[in-house]
Order: C-alpha cells, then structure tokens, then sequence
C-alpha cells in the first residue's frame, strides 16, 4: 500500500511540473521554422517532417509532449493518418493536437474535430495568435493532470487510512475475544484456529461451486474476522460454570446458552456497528454458530438452510476446534479421531455440501 502511495505522489510530482515541449509536424521547413520562432522563449521544440517521424518522437515519450501542431498534407504518412494511429494507441484523448493547415473545407475542419483535435488554425498563421490559443490549451491540459494527480494521491491515502483503520479493527476484536478466551481458560489461539478453519471452508465451498458460496476474497476475510467473535457473549458467563470442569446441570447449561445471546447484545452496543459488514456477520454467527442442521441446536432452533452458511462454517470449526484441542472438561481427540465424529454424526448434523468441503479439507 505505501509502495502505491509512493507512486502516485511521484504522478503527482511529475504532472505538477507538466510536459513542455511542442512538437512541429510539417513538411515545409519554413512552416516548422514560423511555428517554432512563435514558441521558443517558452517551450522546448521537436520537428517532424512528415507523420511517421512524428509518431517515433510521440511514442518515445509521450508524457513529454505539451501540444502537437499538425499539418495535414504531407508524405509517408500525412495528418489524419498519425491522427488515427494516436487514436488506435489511445494517445489522443491525453496529447492536445492543432491542426495546422491552409485547406480549411468544411469536411476536413468536421474531420478533424470529431477525431477529437482541439481546434484547426489556418495558414499563414500569425504568431501571436497561435501561441495564445496553443498556450491557453496546454495550461489546461497541465492544470487536468495535476488536479487528477492530486485526486489520485488523496484516493491513495484514503486507501491507506482505510487499511490502517481495518488493521486496528482487527487488532482490537482479537484482543477482545483474546481476553474472553482466558477467561475460558483458553490459550488465546482459539481464535485464530477459528479464523483460519473458517476461511479455509469458505474457500473450499466457493470452490465447490455449491449454492450462495460464491464469495468474494473479501467477504471470506471479512466472515473470517467475524468468527473470531463467536464466542464474545461468554464475557457475560460466570467463571463457576464456564470454567467447571465436570459436565454441567440443566440449568448451568441453560445460562451456557446465553452466551450466543449476551454476544449479540454487546455488539448492538458498538456504535454504528450496523453498518459494518464484520459486525454483521459477527452478530449472526454470535447467535447462530450454536445452530444445528437438523433444528437440534440454540438458541432459535433452526433447521437446514434457515441457518447462514457463515455460522454454518463456523460451527463445524469450533466443534473442530474443541475437539483437538485440550479442555477443562476432556483431553484433546487426534485430528483423525475429530475427523471420524464429526463425519460419523456424533458431534450433530451438518450441511452435506459442507461436509464435503470439510472432508477435502481434511484430505480424505
């Protein structure tokens, strides 16, 4: 990111200073000598002498070149036909090109401008004038490109600002959901396995090509940092139970399942939170990660796809995750122990097509 902020304050510098010199097409060289005699106390100065020749000097360096006087009637390759070649190479719309020319008919004059010349002086010319009108274009041409090298800069730093912000997001929910790990006697790792895991099914469902998992890199990343608030409503759980090492009463385990609701209660106290699209996701897998498919989990009791497919993902991830890894209440399965449960249904039911995405995660 800083390297294309770099870059555009280097546009920006460059277009600041603008391109001055003008180059002369004609195949006369009095002509060439009269146009350029009339700009040189204040522009640098090329000669062409017919189209081909110009178009060398033009494709050399193109961001050089302030203004073209063109003439129409020359050899090799004459005015409309460099005007065509600079069209096919999309210089024309960026290089401010003057016909110069004593045959001014109707039709050529019509050519000319819808080619997208900027205006048709006639022969003989008279210095002063031509280097007013040539003059007063090129200060446009020179103001548009240092309003769009500043325009361009500015984009660039809110791209950086932005990913600045997005940083400090990501480091605050970590440290957030971090915090409640401890509490849960966790190592703090939790989350990032459930970041991980998450992206990684995402990916493999989007490479399935299943139904609604055609997802954006993006959005991907953006469910990813939203799992890692799955369980922030556990803030709320006292220690008694979300620390007991035995297994849980009825009604401790009731108070265990408030913790889906608790963590959608502490987002909707994040200002503005709504219009974010992680806490958007993170409100649903806050509440529904507990889901199961078959209509079996909490806190709502949805069945199948009433579920979102995020808090889908996230669920299997943290039965996985919980599963290999070592509790207050249980030692830790091997990957291969978790794997079987989970495809065998003794850890609930699970969306087939995740399940599939899961298994050739798994490599099996």
């Amino acid at each position: 990111m800083m390297k294309s902020l770099e870059a555009a304050e280097k546009r920006h510098n460059i277009s600041s200073r603008g391109a001055n010199t003008i180059l002369v097409v004609d195949d006369m060289e009095l002509n060439r000598a009269i146009l350029c005699e009339a700009f040189r106390e204040s522009y640098e100065l090329l000669e062409a002498e017919n189209g081909q020749q110009a178009l060398e000097i033009i494709c050399r360096d193109p961001g050089s070149i302030a203004a073209v006087l063109l003439d129409l009637v020359m050899p090799v390759m004459d005015g409309f036909q460099l005007l065509e070649e600079l069209q096919r190479r999309q210089l024309l719309q960026r290089l401010p090109v003057f016909i110069i020319t004593a045959d001014c008919t109707e039709e050529k004059m019509r050519r000319g401008y819808d080619m997208g010349v900027m205006d048709i002086i006639s022969k003989p010319v008279v210095p002063y004038f031509v280097r007013r009108r040539v003059s007063s274009v090129v200060e446009l041409y020179r103001a548009r490109e240092r309003l769009s090298g500043v325009v361009d800069l500015q984009q660039r730093e809110l791209e950086v600002q932005a990913q600045e912000i997005q940083e400090l997001n990501r480091s605050i929910i970590e440290a957030l959901s971090t915090a409640i790990e401890f509490r849960d006697c966790e190592s703090g790792e939790h989350v990032q396995r459930i970041h991980d895991l998450t992206v990684q099914l995402l990916r493999g469902l989007r490479e399935g090509n299943f139904d609604g998992c055609a997802f954006t890199d993006e959005q991907i990343e953006q469910i990813g940092t939203a799992a890692i608030m799955h369980d922030v409503g556990k803030i709320a759980i006292p220690d008694s139970i979300l620390n007991k090492p035995g297994k849980l009463t009825k009604e401790e385990f009731e108070v265990m399942k408030t913790h889906t609701i608790k963590g959608c209660e502490l987002l909707d106290q994040i200002p503005k939170s709504r219009d974010n699209p992680i806490y958007q996701y993170a409100y649903d897998i806050c509440r529904h990660h507990h889901e199961r498919w078959d209509g079996r989990g909490y806190p709502d009791g949805l069945q199948g796809d009433e579920i979102s497919i995020w808090a889908q993902v996230v669920s299997l991830a943290d039965v996985y995750d919980a599963l290999t890894n070592e509790r207050c209440y249980k030692p830790p399965f091997t990957k291969e122990q978790a794997f079987e449960m989970i495809m065998g249904g003794q850890c609930g039911t699970f969306n087939p097509d995740l399940l599939k995405a899961f298994q050739r995660l798994m490599g099996s």
